[in-house]
Formats: structure tokens, C-alpha cells, sequence
């Protein structure tokens, strides 16, 4: 590969994918933002500072094996026979869902795509998910349901810079994604969020419920918009079905009930349905504070039929979307890593889905296996008699990631095969029995998809250190080694990508025109694309929506409480999120010295009262226990937080893992766990605790 000095591309973090430039020098890589129109120049902490990590002193640069209870270097050859030979043991003593896979929302499109294919090819597996079922799988659900497709906006970012009034329920930008704010800078706010977050603390109206409570919440607003008069009866007349059903259930839920259930005021609550309802642009956007619930399809389905009443989605200036969250959170559940779904967001269980992949692939239909189990009940099952005993993570770090975290060390300790592909020794990778560094983000090639259905490319600065691979060189070592021919796995992020292609053709997510050739001429194409003179899709839903009839659909949902309700021993609820300086699992932002100053250590926030009823200090440590386990953490005492409500970052390893606390209750539906309401009591504890 010709030494290439400057690339564009994009920041490895969140699904804006901010435009970026790279410059190789002598004294290193520095990074600059580029005009795109999601960041327009700006950059926010993480991504000014990604570079450093591309020569962190830790990084994996070497295949590692486990011997004598240790992890020692050895080379490729090595490290793939190692896997190959104890997975075809397992595999015959009990079957091919005894081994399983878990991916990221972080994977290129490319991995991601081929990583599903290796499971159901040369795997056999049905047993496949990823940690997108963490982030998005609520709104997925819901926005399937109403609209026919999931695409977490459905619009261009940009359109929100002509927004009067956005209702923000459960998302944070100003700390998850900074470089959104210039898009809201004119907008009037509206936040629904248990904290005073930094978003919140920009908004006109800040709406306070407490955890858990959101659906009754938009219910209420539901019941002010229509009995108010406030709903679009043409539009609901002329482009949506269900109306009446979903109005029978919100028809109980008048204001005041609803301010003895949530705690937000009856005058709020009008306010918040009268700013979006006279706005002649108005926008509702839900993020991951109402989509973490065991009822989160439902709560995301009561925000998307408040939109559908005031009639938004669908129409030039208006509209609802869903804020994703990881960098390839939209892209990562298109195209075959998610339990339930093939290439082309295509259903696994659909005979002309399966027949049309099988094609692509080369083979029968019924060579490939049915839906497997979601994320938490993959990693719950692991070890177990019924579950898988081998996994291979790809991007991923579950030991800090996952609900009820405690409970999931344990089962990945019982496994007889744990594989780690990665670029930073994680947490998980240290529990491994093999580690395989593998390249990040400015030492390969490949797409993302963004938030907004836009596919992008990520362009290669530099080669990996040491000698870290591609993982699509890995899947293909690892199926030649499984009996797969070799021509079915290419290693040509190129070639992978045609081929995905294909097998997306006629789907949902349709990337049958999209070529690197069309990217790399600057065109924006957002999917659905079917062919090579289509332009791309930025805005669905103009001239209809994706149901066969074409009209949107209002779900009737009803609200009901958490899991599980504060009490005498465990007085109050704690809520879990991220901070400015630190991304997911911390795996890659805690080794960024920067960042990871200004952002050291796990907290908890709580109010002053609340604080002084349980002996507690500002900066003084605490455990935080649920029924599931305890986490430490330091004390910042926050005037305006809720007196019943707790709240602590979820990046942090070991005992500071916010993650112990958190419950295993999951959504009926899309099988998201509630991480947003666990029941806690917070305590001080010795100074001497070392996090």
C-alpha cells in the first residue's frame, strides 16, 4: 500500500460520524474536522483526541493463548488452530449452537456482515447478537411497527437547523454527541430526562419524571394534544390506521394523574404539547433514557404516536427519529449480526429473506439456521447445559457492558472456549482463553452508516503495529480452518462490500447501488439505494410510509411499572449513562490521558438531602447496592437532581462497574434490559477503597 500521508475519514466514536482528516507526521498523527455536514467543522473531546489512540502503550500487537493460566504470545498459525481444533470438539461433542458469537455496533459494515455469515456458514450457528441489542433494539421495534422500517432519522441531520421546537425524551447531546448542538442552537428545547443534564440545562422546558415513567408520561401528552385540540385530524385521517386504539388507552391518563405518577406538572405538560404543537418546524426525538426499559418498545411507540397525533413524521420540516448511539449502531444491525435478522435487515425467518441470502451465498436455504437467542440471554446461557460453551467476541466488551455484569464474569469463566478479537487488552480479553489483536479504525478500510441512514467511508492512514490483522482476515483463517472454502470469506473490505450488496438487494436497508466508487466521488447516499442511478434516500417517508398500504400505524401501549419498585431496603432508584470525556465501556477512551483526566473515576450524583439522610459527603466514596450486586463510586452531591433518584456512568471497570447494579429484566419485545431503573441504597464506605 502506497504511504499515504492525509486521509478523509471519520471519528471511530458515535453514529454522527463526524467528518474528519488525518495527517500522518514525525511526531505522530493529528486529526482535523472537515466541513461535513453532520459535525460542519466542529469536533467534540473524544474525537480531537482520537488519534492517541492509535499508539497507546497497551495496544494488542500480538495473538495471545492462554498457558498455565496465563496469556502468552504466540503467532497466527498458532492461535487459529488453537480455536479451530477446540471448536470442532465442542461442535461434535454437542451440537453447533454450543458455540456462539457476540459483535459490536462498532464493526464496519463489511465486518459485520461477514461475521454473520461465518457464524451461519462456517459456524453452523443460530446462536448470534451483538451489543446494539443494548443501544437500539427498542427503538428498532418500535419504529418498525409504526413506520414499517428502522432508521434512526429519517432525515439529514441538518434538518434540524430549521427546527422551532425539538422534544428531546431521554437523550443527552450535549454530553453523548456535542457536535449535534450547532443543529439545535436556534431550536427552543424541549428534554424529558430524571436529571438536569447538560442538554437539559440548554432547554426552554425541562420535563423531570421519575425513572420508569416516561410512557405514563406520554400518555398524558397524548390525552393533552387530542382532548386540547391540539391533534392533526386530517393527518391522522388521510395517513395513519389506528388512531382510536391507541386513544382508548391514552384516553385515562389525563394531566393530573399523570403528575401523580411521574412528578411532572400538570402546567409542564400542557406547555411541552402547546410549544410542539404551534411550532411551524417541529421535531421528536427519543434516545437510549426511553428506550433501557423492560417496557422500552412501548414508551418509544407512545413518543412516535404523540408525533403521528401532531402529525410530524413524513413531512418537510417536521418529523420523529431516534438518536443512535454507537458509531455503527445503524449499519451494525443491517446486514446478519443480530439473532433474528439477514443482510438487508431481512428476517431470518421469512422464506423468501432466507432463499434470496442463501443465493447470495451459495448455498440452500435450509443450510441456514433460524433465530438465536438476544444478547443478555446469549451471554446468560453461556456454560449452561442448553447454552453455548465456546464465544467469540468481536468488538465488544460485555464484562463492563452488560446488565446484572457480576452474573455474566461468571458465566464467561465457565466457558470451555472464550475468544477475543480486539485492538485493546479489555476486560473481557483478560478473561480469555485466546486474544487476537485485530486493526482499528485509521489502519483499515471500509463503510459506517450514521444515525442518518448515510453510508460513509472509513479510509486507512496508516498499517497496524505489530502483527494485528484485519478481522475479516481472522473469520477467513478461522473458516478455511472450519472446512469452509476460502473464496466464500473474502479479505478485500472492497469485495465484501459488493457482495453485501447483493445480498441487501430488495431489502429494507437496500444497498444494491451503493459502490465504494460512488462514495469516494463524494455522493451522499443514504439507504434505500437499489441501483446505480439512484440517488439515495435521505428523507423516507414523503410520499408514504413503509407498510404496504403505505400508511403509518399508531400502537396502542399501556403503561406499567419497572421490574422492580424502590423500597425499605433498597430506598431508591438509581439510573445509569454516559459523561462527555468517556464512551461505552471506557475500554478505548480510559487509556486516552486526556480524557481520562477529565474524567478519572466512577461517581454518583444524588441530592443533598438525600446525601445527608444516608451520612454521605460531597467527594467522600460510597457503595451503591442493588439486589444484584454493589458498586463503588465517589459522591457528587447535585442540587437538582430527584430526591428518590441515583445516577452513575456505566464506563468504568471492576468494582466501580455501574453494571453490578443493574437488572436483568428485559423488554418482551425486543429483549432490551432495563438499564435505566435498578432499586439501590447508597452507604459511605473507608477512604482506603482503591477503585
Amino acid at each position: 500500500m502506497p504511504d499515504v500521508r492525509t486521509v478523509a475519514t471519520h471519528c471511530p466514536y458515535c453514529a454522527l460520524q463526524c467528518g474528519t482528516q488525518l495527517t500522518r507526521e514525525r511526531r505522530g498523527v493529528s486529526v482535523r474536522p472537515t466541513d461535513f455536514p453532520v459535525n460542519r467543522g466542529g469536533l467534540c473531546q473524544k474525537g480531537w483526541t482520537a488519534p492517541a489512540l492509535l499508539d497507546i502503550p497497551d495496544r494488542l500487537r500480538n495473538p495471545l493463548v492462554r498457558r498455565d493460566g496465563g496469556l502468552t504470545p504466540v503467532d497466527w498459525d498458532t492461535a487459529l488452530d488453537t480455536i479451530a481444533t477446540r471448536i470442532d470438539r465442542i461442535r461434535r461433542d454437542h451440537g453447533p449452537d454450543a458455540v456462539g458469537v457476540f459483535g459490536g455496533g462498532g464493526l464496519t459494515n463489511e465486518k459485520a456482515y461477514l461475521l454473520g455469515k461465518f457464524a451461519r456458514l462456517a459456524l453452523g450457528t443460530s446462536q448470534i447478537d451483538y451489543n446494539g441489542r443494548f443501544c437500539m433494539s427498542s427503538a428498532a421495534a418500535a419504529g418498525n411497527a409504526a413506520f414499517g422500517v428502522d432508521r434512526g432519522l429519517p432525515f439529514p441531520v441538518t434538518d434540524l437547523g430549521g427546527a422551532d421546537v425539538v422534544l428531546l425524551a431521554g437523550a443527552n447531546p450535549a454530553e453523548t454527541m456535542p457536535p449535534l448542538m450547532q443543529h439545535l442552537r436556534t431550536a427552543q428545547l424541549v428534554v424529558i430526562d430524571p436529571r438536569r443534564t447538560a442538554t437539559a440545562e440548554r432547554a426552554a422546558l425541562h420535563l423531570q419524571p421519575s425513572p420508569g415513567t416516561d410512557l405514563a408520561l406520554v400518555l398524558g401528552l397524548l390525552h393533552i394534544a387530542v382532548v386540547d385540540g391540539w391533534a392533526d385530524t386530517d393527518y391522522i385521517r388521510t395517513r395513519t390506521t389506528g388512531f382510536d386504539a391507541a386513544w382508548q388507552r391514552a384516553m385515562t391518563w389525563w394531566p393530573e394523574r399523570v403528575e401523580r405518577v411521574t412528578g411532572v406538572p400538570v402546567t409542564a405538560q400542557r406547555q411541552a404539547v402547546r410549544m410542539l404543537a404551534e411550532a411551524s418546524s417541529a421535531y421528536v426525538l427519543t434516545g437510549r433514557g426511553a428506550e433501557q426499559h423492560s417496557k422500552g418498545v412501548d414508551t418509544v411507540s407512545g413518543f412516535i404516536n404523540l408525533a403521528l397525533a401532531l402529525g410530524l413524521p413524513g413531512r418537510a420540516g417536521r418529523g420523529y427519529g431516534c438518536l443512535t448511539g454507537q458509531g455503527n449502531g445503524q449499519g451494525g444491525r443491517e446486514h446478519g449480526q443480530k439473532a433474528d435478522q439477514l443482510p438487508g435487515y431481512r428476517m431470518i425467518t421469512d422464506p423468501a429473506a432466507r432463499a434470496h441470502v442463501a443465493e447470495t451465498w451459495g448455498v440452500l436455504p435450509d443450510v441456514l439456521p433460524g433465530p438465536g437467542r438476544s444478547a443478555y440471554e446469549l451471554l446468560d446461557a453461556l456454560g449452561t447445559t442448553e447454552g453455548p460453551r465456546a464465544l467469540l467476541v468481536f468488538g465488544s466488551n460485555p464484562v463492563v457492558s452488560a446488565p446484572n455484569a457480576g452474573h455474566i464474569v461468571d458465566r464467561l469463566s465457565s466457558l470451555d472456549l472464550l475468544v477475543v478479537a480486539d485492538f485493546v487488552p479489555s476486560e473481557t480479553a483478560q478473561l480469555a482463553d485466546v486474544v487476537l489483536p485485530v486493526t482499528q479504525w485509521a489502519e483499515e478500510e471500509g463503510t459506517m452508516t450514521n444515525l442518518e441512514g448515510r453510508i460513509l467511508r472509513r479510509r486507512r492512514l496508516q498499517v497496524p503495529p505489530g502483527h494485528a490483522r484485519s478481522d475479516l482476515e481472522v473469520l477467513h483463517g478461522l473458516a478455511v480452518r472450519l472446512g469452509e472454502p476460502g473464496h466464500r470469506y473474502p479479505t478485500s473490505p472492497r469485495e465484501v462490500f459488493e457482495e453485501l450488496c447483493r445480498a441487501s438487494a430488495g431489502g429494507k436497508a437496500d444497498y444494491a447501488g451503493i459502490t465504494y466508487e460512488r462514495l469516494d466521488a463524494g455522493e451522499a447516499l443514504h439507504w434505500p439505494c437499489p441501483d446505480a442511478e439512484h440517488p439515495g434516500t435521505p428523507r423516507l417517508f414523503l410520499d408514504g410510509f413503509a407498510h404496504p398500504d403505505g400508511f403509518a400505524r399508531f400502537v396502542p401501549v399501556e403503561h406499567r411499572d419497572s421490574a422492580e419498585s424502590p423500597h425499605g431496603t433498597f430506598p431508591l432508584t438509581a439510573t445509569t449513562g454516559r459523561v462527555l470525556a468517556q464512551y461505552q465501556s471506557g475500554a478505548q477512551t480510559r487509556r486516552v490521558a486526556e480524557l481520562n483526566e477529565a474524567s478519572p473515576e466512577a461517581f454518583v450524583e444524588i441530592h443533598p438531602d438525600t446525601a445527608y439522610r444516608a451520612g454521605l459527603a460531597d467527594g467522600i466514596m460510597a457503595k451503591v447496592t442493588s439486589p444484584r450486586g454493589s458498586a463503588l463510586a465517589r459522591v457528587r452531591v447535585v442540587a437538582t437532581m430527584r430526591t428518590d433518584t441515583v445516577f452513575l456512568p456505566f464506563h468504568f471497570p471492576g468494582g466501580a462497574r455501574a453494571n453490578l447494579l443493574t437488572s436483568d429484566a428485559l423488554d418482551p419485545r425486543s429483549r432490551m434490559p432495563e438499564f435505566k431503573v435498578s432499586v439501590v441504597r447508597v452507604e459511605p464506605v473507608q477512604e482506603a477503597v482503591v477503585l
